[in-house]
This record gives C-alpha cells, structure tokens and sequence, in this order.
C-alpha cells in the first residue's frame, strides 16, 4: 500500500520502487530481532550463576520462531530489483535485501552457539583496536560520587509516568508496555512503536532523564518520522543502521545534561564484554573480568555479559562508543542531525537520502529532537573524554 501523501506523479515514475518496498515491507515485519534474541528466563539463570559462585553457564531460553525462515528468505530474494532502472536505488535496494536477509539467518540460528556469533558477526561487526583503547581510555577516569538523582527509587509505574509526561512536548503518541522479557531496563519497539518497560526493574532520576532523552528523543523520534516517509524502508531500517541510531541515542543524553561518567564507563564496559567474546572467553570468563576484574557490581556485570553472550555471542554493544564518537565529531564539526532523524538511516547512506529527496522519495523530518537544540551538558571530564577519543 502506496502512502496518501505521496504526489501521483512520484508513484508513476517509479512505480517498481514502490512495489518492492511495499513487498519487503510486509516480509521484514516478521524478524525484529530483538524480540527474539531476549532470553525469557534472565532472572532464575542469573539466581543459578549466581549460587553456583560464578561457574555454571546460563542456559538461556528463546521465543519460538513464528515464521518458516527458509520460505522467507526465498521471498526476499524473489524480488524483481532489475525492474528497478535507478542504478543507485537498485544498488541501495540490494543492500537492503541482503541486511533483512542476514537477519533471517541471525534468529534462525539463536541459541546455536557458533552459528549465531557469525551470523550476528556479519550484521554488527567485532570491536577494533581502537574501540578497545577508547574504553580502557575512559575506564581510567576517576568514579564520580553517586548523587541523591542517582538512588533507584521509582518503580516501573512512576518510570510510565515520568515518560508520559516528557512525552507530551512531542507531538506523537506515546504507546507505553510493560515487559519481563527484555534485556534492558526499557526499550522501543520499533514493529508496535511502543516504549516497553522492564516489569520488575527500579530506576533512579537520572535513569529517566536518561531513558526519556535516549528511547523517546531518539528511538521513538526515528521510529515515527520513518513511517512518515513514503518508502517504508525508512521505518523499517536502512542496512547496519544501528551505530547511528544509538550514537544519536547517547549524543541525546549528552546534550540533555544526562549522560555521566558512569554510563559511559558503561559504554565502555560493553566494548570490553564484545572483545572478550570475539576472543572466545565463556560466558564466566567474561563475567570474571568485569566483575572480579573491574569490580563492577555483580547484578551489572551479569547484565552486560548477558547482552554480549546471549544467543551464541552478541556484538551489537560495541557500536554504542563508536557511534557517540562519531555522531559527537560530527556535532563538533557544526554538522545538523536533521538527516539522520528522518528514519532508521546511517551516516553512510545521506548522499542517498538526499537523492532520494531530490526525487521526491524522501521527506524532510517531521519530528526532531529537542535535546539538540542546547547543549545542558555541565561535566567537563565528559568533554575531555570525547573531545580525545580515537
């Protein structure tokens, strides 16, 4: 279904653009692959790792899956894109055929170990060398000392409320949900475009504030200007448009005055978790070097291994540092983020969204982020860190 606001004349121009983006629109509604990657038994593993002093592994339980992947892959690639005569939008739609594609095969293969790691590898990359420095780099830094904003004390339904109301200076709806399957304390769901909220977590006020600016000025802001579009490909996720959707994400911490050191000492953490995977420690192993290691707290350091372990070995946490230092370099360049709000895009692709607007295949962003506006960022060792990070 071609949107009401798109000019006439732009359908009939490009009528096969269109109809592919329509047909694998309606495939990759099947495989968000974080609905299927977050284990449903996080708590009573972690109780058992736990007793058993740190050396029994996680057995981690996945959804089903709810669709035959061998069959949708096939329809992925049936797609006619030599219909499509635009060289540069058939090479784009290529690249997003074999992204959903790779998708496919990352949750088919959940849960069985090495199968996952490469598959899951393909999509999000392994931690450079230079990741690794910038984390060790801001792990050097001196703890600040915990503020009253710190101490969890809201429960998930003043975390509703609190984000209900930070909401309302944004003119979307805001679709609130409470979750015990997810692996971060909230998060969007692009497919339901609701913000879930973790069912048994507690949240300090910097938490919100942090939360607010990261889910709702971001995640939520690219998840309703790309439905605005009238390629659905927009919403649904240009290929490996993770680091910039979460370097905008914490870039929007920063300039709301929310990030801390600690929450970048976090980032970093996560980069250390992806290369020890990638250097074939085990789950406990992991744990060890963040917990016994880095003496991070035992419930943290459970939380960010799970995230890099879960499925057979995760990479994505390692695109938050590199995303921030690049969507951070690029602010200091005088650079606007309009762009990249106009959906779920990448940095790479904005000659493309800029021919596409050109053609009348892309719209200027409806809603922004208002945390962009001001810089309300007071910490000048946050400012060290990042004005010197490789």
């Amino acid at each position: 279904m071609i949107k009401e606001n798109v000019p006439q004349e732009v359908v009939r121009q490009f009528p096969n653009v269109f109809e592919i983006d329509a047909n694998l629109d309606r495939l990759v509604k099947k495989i968000e692959l974080l609905t299927y990657l977050n284990p449903l038994n996080i708590e009573k593993e972690k109780h058992r790792f736990f007793s058993s002093k740190y050396v029994e592994e996680p057995v981690f339980k996945y959804k089903k899956l709810q669709f035959d992947p061998y069959k949708l892959h096939r329809l992925f690639f049936s797609q006619r894109l030599e219909r499509i005569k635009d060289e540069q939008i058939r090479k784009f739609y290529q690249e997003v055929v074999y992204y959903y594609a790779n998708m496919i095969q990352c949750i088919e293969t959940i849960g069985h170990g090495k199968k996952f790691y490469y598959n899951s590898l393909r999509v999000y990359g392994s931690p450079t060398e230079k990741d690794v420095q910038n984390a060790r780099f801001i792990l050097h830094a001196g703890d600040e000392p915990d503020t009253r904003d710190m101490e969890k004390t809201y429960t998930p339904e003043d975390a509703k409320s609190y984000f209900e109301e930070f909401a309302q200076q944004y003119k979307f709806p805001l679709n609130i949900a409470f979750s015990n399957s997810i692996a971060a304390d909230a998060m969007v769901s692009n497919n339901t475009q609701s913000l879930l909220i973790k069912k048994n977590a507690t949240f300090s006020r910097n938490q919100l504030l942090t939360l607010a600016n990261h889910e709702i000025g971001v995640h939520l802001v690219t998840t309703y200007n790309g439905t605005l579009q009238p390629l659905k490909v927009f919403s649904n996720g240009f290929p490996k448009n993770v680091e910039t959707q979460e370097g905008l994400a914490v870039f929007s911490e920063y300039m709301s005055g929310a990030l801390t050191l600690k929450r970048l000492k976090e980032l970093a953490y996560r980069v250390l978790a992806s290369d020890s995977l990638i250097k074939g420690y085990s789950f406990s192993d992991t744990f060890d070097m963040l917990h016994g290691q880095y003496k991070l707290d035992r419930n943290k350091a459970f939380t960010i291994t799970m995230r890099v372990h879960r499925g057979g070995g995760f990479t994505k946490d390692r695109l938050y540092l590199s995303g921030l230092k690049k969507i951070y370099k690029r602010h200091k360049n005088g650079l606007s983020m309009d762009t990249l709000l106009t959906g779920k895009v990448t940095m790479e692709s904005e000659a493309t969204i800029n021919r596409l607007k050109d053609l009348g295949l892309a719209n200027d962003l409806t809603h922004t982020n208002l945390a962009f506006r001001e810089n309300c960022n007071k910490n000048r060792t946050l400012d060290f860190i990042l004005d010197n990070l490789k």
